[in-house]
């Protein structure tokens, strides 16, 4: 009796108190959640039924659930499915004629494991490495690499034929390539992959990769983008057997205009080459005169189509499709005169959408979490214009409380996106989640500062060696704009954000004038110079940073290393601080920081470290992003 009755009055407590979480009607970060994500999987062979996935966490198991689900593709009822009732109608890693299967495996190359090394010290666990490429995102090298296999269809993995044997490359890509990374050509007669095929100090300073085709019948390997240097990634053939890839030209820059190119006949044409963006991503028209894609623009993600001439004598030209106040994060398929898409925003996780190519509209398709987002008051997003001290205008999204009261006053926190050159879009985060921070009571300031893809190459391009620059006076006239609003109280403002976003938070607690009364910094960089000598993709800091620290006649490098490094400015810090770090992030690798923490403590700040030994960059544990969403919303109670 006792132990029932004790469960009773606890619920009734919560119901009474209000933070029973079913009965309330804002997003609490248990709430967030049960938000469950949706993976499209594909179109069934007559396009009628669309095939998806939904991860749902599971906080007692630390862990996700999967459930598998069909739906008619015009919208309709979901049924649940088993894995294997799914049946997609095309499979990319099928070869044309249905007699081959290509997928990826890990081969071991090289002993830089002790235990492999010295084969009677098989208890040992050391590394030894003569060469970089020590250790990539969260993993040590230990001397696997990736790669392609093709196998008979119905045979087991271990009768695979490796493409390219004993050689130390990777395919797919690390740290987040999949099966975009290769693909059949039409006549299944040859491989095309995506491979950086660098070694040691090469392969951590560049982005050299390249497309290679494989000929199954030869066994000859030949490099079709050998003459570009930065970035080629995403091969795709058309219906008409056109080869289309994403495209960045500068070695070393990870954040370069992508663009489409499109080889035909030995002939090969740049198709966004004068259009003045990014291309997130592609999908092939199935007229094959035509190529729809994703691309950042004004502070959303939208829909856009280039046509490809092939050999006529007219110019390509691109159209955007879609417009409004929301980010089209995929395009699934093309089906009759529509396209299926995934579509985010603020305040709802992503869902599938049929868009009308004639009418330029979307219905929603999937409801995954509809009802979820039906019972809450959700907080309005409004888009705002602020002036740059260098005179430019710039997009500014400001998120208000759902019950917000202009009567009222708020406390208010500038946002930090990080990147440094990744959009600041409708994208709906589970760490950063703009509605769950708007729905306990605050106002959130974001704005598209400098170095943020869809304002123009030139706008993207302008953050990189000038990190402590233009963008942070970007960042004070933001939050001194809207801070000009009644309803935000001047008092209680605050600045947050990871990566960049984390460097801005150090930066900014240096240089800010008693503007911010609390700073929550998560996995940021501390220390330039330090930065410089743990990261692992060296491309990165020498590109953003100019080059290596020693180069004292380096001007770019030496103000990266001095003037806009945060430890600089740490005498100058008298403000509470919030610091998180990852115990396997190796891009913002520990010492970062750890070194802002034990700095705020020596000051004598009130300061907080929150350290997650098993995350990396993100924090993708269910149980570890509940602390996460906790502890931050606690030290605001605490110090805002």
């Amino acid at each position: 009796m006792y132990k029932p009755m004790k469960k009773l009055m606890l619920v009734m407590s919560l119901v009474f108190s209000g933070t029973f979480v079913f009965g309330q009607k804002t997003m609490t970060p248990e709430k967030l959640w049960q938000v469950e994500r949706i993976s499209v999987l594909g179109l069934d062979k007559n396009g009628e039924q669309l095939f998806y996935k939904v991860s749902i966490p599971n906080m007692e198991e630390n862990d996700y659930t999967s459930k598998y689900y069909q739906i008619p593709a015009e919208g309709g009822t979901a049924k649940e499915i088993s894995k294997e009732e799914v049946a997609v109608a095309s499979d990319r890693n099928i070869s044309p004629n249905g007699e081959y299967q290509l997928f990826n495996k890990e081969v071991h190359i090289e002993n830089v494991q002790s235990k492999d090394i010295y084969k009677n010290l098989d208890k040992s666990d050391a590394y030894v490495y003569s060469d970089l490429d020590i250790r990539h995102w969260d993993t040590w090298q230990n001397g696997n690499y990736s790669h392609v296999f093709y196998k008979k269809v119905g045979e087991e993995d271990s009768e695979g034929i490796d493409i390219m044997p004993d050689e130390p490359y990777y395919t797919p890509q690390k740290p987040f390539g999949g099966e975009e990374d290769y693909c059949w050509s039409p006549d299944g007669k040859s491989i095309y992959y995506v491979s950086k095929k660098l070694k040691g100090k090469d392969y951590a300073i560049s982005t050299n990769t390249d497309i290679y085709k494989y000929n199954l019948e030869t066994k000859e390997t030949e490099n079709i983008t050998e003459e570009n240097k930065g970035y080629d990634t995403n091969p795709a053939f058309s219906s008409g057997g056109a080869l289309a890839w994403l495209q960045m030209k500068a070695d070393g820059y990870e954040a370069d205009k992508n663009d489409i190119v499109v080889l035909e006949n030995g002939v090969k044409q740049n198709l966004t080459a004068n259009w003045d963006g990014t291309v997130n991503s592609f999908l092939w028209a199935k007229n094959g005169e035509e190529i729809y894609f994703t691309a950042p623009v004004d502070g959303t993600i939208q829909l856009f189509k280039v046509n490809y001439p092939g050999k006529k004598r007219i110019a390509a030209v691109v159209e955007q499709l879609s417009e409004g106040q929301f980010d089209v994060t995929g395009i699934v398929a093309e089906k009759k005169k529509e396209l299926l898409v995934t579509r985010t925003d603020m305040n709802h996780a992503a869902e599938v959408f049929r868009f009308n190519l004639k009418k330029k509209t979307f219905e929603q398709v999937t409801n995954v979490n509809t009802e979820l987002y039906a019972a809450l008051d959700l907080p309005k997003v409004e888009k705002r214009y602020v002036s740059t001290t260098d005179g430019k205008k710039m997009l500014v999204w400001v998120i208000l409380p759902p019950d917000f009261d202009a009567s009222k006053k708020y406390p208010t926190l500038l946002y930090a996106q990080g990147g440094p050159q990744s959009a600041l879009s409708q994208f709906y985060s589970f760490r950063w989640n703009f509605q769950l921070m708007a729905s306990q009571g605050y106002i959130v300031v974001a704005p598209n500062r400098r170095g943020m893809p869809g304002h123009g190459v030139a706008w993207n391009e302008d953050i990189s060696k000038d990190w402590g620059g233009q963008v942070m006076d970007d960042y004070l006239s933001a939050i001194d704009e809207i801070a000009k609003e009644h309803y935000v109280d001047n008092d209680r403002l605050g600045a947050v954000g990871a990566s960049y976003g984390g460097y801005s938070v150090f930066y900014l607690a240096g240089i800010h004038n008693n503007r911010f009364k609390t700073f929550i910094a998560h996995d940021g960089v501390f220390d330039t110079r330090s930065m410089y000598g743990t990261t692992e993709e060296l491309f990165f800091v020498n590109h953003d940073f100019g080059g290596p620290y020693w180069e004292k006649e380096n001007a770019d490098a030496q103000k990266a290393y001095n003037e806009f490094n945060p430890i600089t400015k740490v005498a100058n810090w008298d403000t509470p601080i919030l610091i998180y770090q990852g115990g396997k992030d190796y891009r913002v690798p520990i010492e970062q920081g750890l070194g802002a923490y034990q700095a705020a403590q020596l000051l004598g700040l009130k300061s907080r470290l929150v350290y997650f030994p098993d995350e990396n960059h993100w924090v993708l544990q269910p149980q570890n992003a509940l602390v996460w969403q906790n502890e931050f919303f606690k030290w605001l109670k605490e110090t805002l």
